[in-house]
């Protein structure tokens, strides 16, 4: 698999005289890939029916004959102001139920049947033009960014009806699921049923999470209508760009209707925007060590393999609270450890700063005035580098940790304590292992088979289903799940007999307690369990205890049950004894330093400011060293 490189370009932005001069110098760049269209609705249909290609053929060809290939975008995150006029009903409302204007951008309901047929069938008319003159299409552009998945709109209300008729048949089994007995909540139609907003008090946590499902199936639905328009004309690869950190809908089940999972990576934006626990001092002009590495990972699943990085910060951004400049070396460094996770293209956001509207003062490789910012320099040294640069050998990582988008929204309807998060969760265990020198792969929740894997992760799962009870109990490696994995229904009801019901492991929880940051418990080999600890009742080996003998780690065999949140000196000790146990090379890394090994190449990366020895080796802060994987 080759590495290549790309960039995101507006050409309606810039003069015409400028694109081929624009075009020529990417190519000079080394860039292969670039992305356009996706916000330009209303420059190709300035009204309904009224279709203005010729500024778009001209684009095309110009990149084209450059020598670039072009990813086609479709426009559908950016409705025209008249497509308003056209539905007057098609905007998402937030959870006061007010709608969510006209102005900016993402302002569709995606339970809008009206405006997801238009959408559908511009995604058509730009495949029926452009469908074998262009390399890869993008559906729309960031779903659920701004807080745009979840809609309490009337078309939403509408279509959350139908779809709770087709989960449950009647509303009897309707009721009996969700509990409606308590509080008399039962409904006796489904015409009755609202959506889990402005309640006096909470909802009811089962109604609550059928709404989140439905939430992500309405992106579902909506990602296939213009999936299926595309392919009608065009063989390209299509893909979707995905967030940081975005978990409101499910990307497994959106990714399996395309080819390619790409993501937007912007480490020094999330590292002041979204990292759990990230250590702003030390980082905030690299970005967290782990959090891009984390959805490197993510996304290669989401894509079953193949994925790409369609926007890299290559400078200061615009929409943290705080927005600093890279230190010298990390737009280097953050496009080749994508390139170590096994990205197939790098695409820097964006090819030239626009000096207005919402985004002027985001930089990109270019100034306005079309001089070279910072970034350019180290886009072209990584063009260089990847001239003599083995192909990417892709290899099946060691350990395993399972990522579930349900778990996430039932434990963000139902956190029993400020602070669980299922993503916070699965990340800190990520840290642990990536600062044990081990490589992760992240897999989702209907994985079949863990073979091959010598550890496997599955923490705060809702519910294991059938596929991924049966591949635990086949599995060989060692198996680690909890805390809070397995402790309810999927329809968030304590199951009788109690849980967790986990293969190979006889143990019950009788209670399940959070606490705030200040009562932490003490561990007996040190480190603490913080927020979530379940008491059990359990015939296994008791491995770990709180120091007042609460069990927190029980074995049977291969197979573990972690009962509380552990810090990461608990986290990070539990897991380097089992990876030792496992066969696994186990190093205790510096702060900031961390490995990632492919089939054939064993990266390191310095994300600290000051200087980090590795065997040896030094590496300068955002310093990165390639070397032959050790056999």
């Amino acid at each position: 698999m080759k590495r290549t490189l790309g960039t995101c370009y507006y050409p309606e932005h810039w003069p015409r005289t400028q694109w081929p001069d624009d075009a020529r110098r990417m190519a000079d760049l080394g860039l292969t890939w670039v992305r356009i269209g996706e916000f330009a609705w209303s420059l190709l249909e300035p009204s309904f029916g009224d279709y203005r290609w010729d500024w778009l053929d001209r684009a095309v060809d110009v990149l084209t004959d450059a020598g670039l290939s072009v990813v086609l975008g479709t426009p559908s995150a950016t409705p025209p102001r008249w497509m308003l006029d056209r539905h007057p009903d098609m905007l998402a409302h937030d959870i006061e139920g007010r709608p969510r204007g006209f102005g900016s951008r993402r302002h569709y309901c995606f339970s809008h049947d009206g405006y997801r047929d238009d959408a559908a069938r511009m995604a058509g008319q730009m495949a029926e033009r452009y469908g074998d003159r262009i390399a890869a299409w993008q559906i729309d552009n960031e779903y659920g960014c701004h807080d745009t998945t979840v809609s309490y709109s009337p078309a939403a209300r509408d279509a959350f009806r139908i779809w709770l008729k087709d989960r449950y048949g009647t509303v009897r089994n309707l009721n009996d699921a969700w509990g409606n007995i308590f509080w008399s909540m039962h409904y006796d139609s489904f015409d009755q049923i609202g959506l889990p907003n402005l309640t006096v008090t909470e909802p009811n946590p089962a109604h609550a999470l059928a709404f989140r499902r439905f939430s992500s199936d309405q992106v579902i639905r909506w990602n296939a209508a213009q999936a299926d328009a595309i392919r009608a004309h065009s063989d390209a690869p299509v893909s979707h760009n995905y967030m940081g950190r975005v978990t409101d809908f499910d990307h497994f089940e959106t990714g399996r209707q395309m080819e390619i999972a790409t993501w937007d990576s912007y480490p020094l934006g999330f590292l002041l925007d979204r990292v759990p626990g990230g250590d702003t001092a030390a980082f905030l002009r690299q970005g967290d060590p782990d959090f891009q590495a984390f959805h490197h990972d993510l996304y290669r699943s989401v894509g079953t393999g193949r994925w790409w990085i369609m926007e890299q910060q290559p400078g200061p951004v615009n929409w943290a609270p705080w927005n600093p400049a890279p230190l010298p070396g990390m737009v280097r460094l953050w496009s080749w450890e994508a390139f170590a996770h096994g990205a197939e293209a790098v695409c820097w956001f964006r090819w030239r700063q626009f000096p207005q509207a919402q985004e002027q003062q985001h930089a990109g490789l270019l100034r306005p005035d079309s001089s070279e910012a910072p970034g350019f320099a180290e886009a072209a040294q990584v063009a260089r580098e990847l001239a003599d640069a083995p192909d990417v050998v892709p290899a099946q990582a060691p350990v395993a940790l399972i990522f579930d988008y349900v778990s996430q929204w039932a434990w963000e309807v139902q956190p029993q304590g400020v602070g669980f998060d299922h993503f916070t969760l699965c990340f800190e265990m990520y840290r642990a292992l990536r600062s044990l020198g081990l490589s992760v792969d992240i897999l989702p929740p209907d994985t079949a088979s863990l073979d091959g894997y010598a550890l496997t992760l599955v923490p705060g799962l809702l519910a294991i289903g059938d596929p991924l009870r049966a591949a635990i109990d086949a599995a060989e490696g060692l198996v680690v799940t909890g805390p809070r994995t397995d402790l309810k229904t999927p329809e968030l009801a304590i199951p009788v007999p109690m849980g967790p019901d986990l293969p190979g492991l006889a143990a019950m929880s009788t209670m399940e307690e959070t606490f705030p940051p200040f009562a932490e418990r003490h561990l007996w080999n040190g480190g603490k369990v913080t927020l979530w600890l379940e008491h059990l009742e359990t015939s296994a080996q008791v491995v770990e205890a709180t120091t007042d003998g609460v069990p927190v780690l029980i074995r049977s065999g291969k197979r573990l049950h972690l009962a509380g949140w552990p810090d990461l000196s608990a986290a990070r000790r539990i897991l380097r004894d089992l990876a030792h146990e496992a066969g696994l090379d186990v190093r205790d890394l510096p702060d900031g330093l961390r490995i990632r090994d492919t089939g054939n190449e064993r990266f390191v990366f310095n994300y600290a400011a000051e200087p980090r020895s590795f065997d040896d080796h030094d590496l300068a802060p955002a310093g990165v060293l390639r070397l032959t994987r050790p056999s």
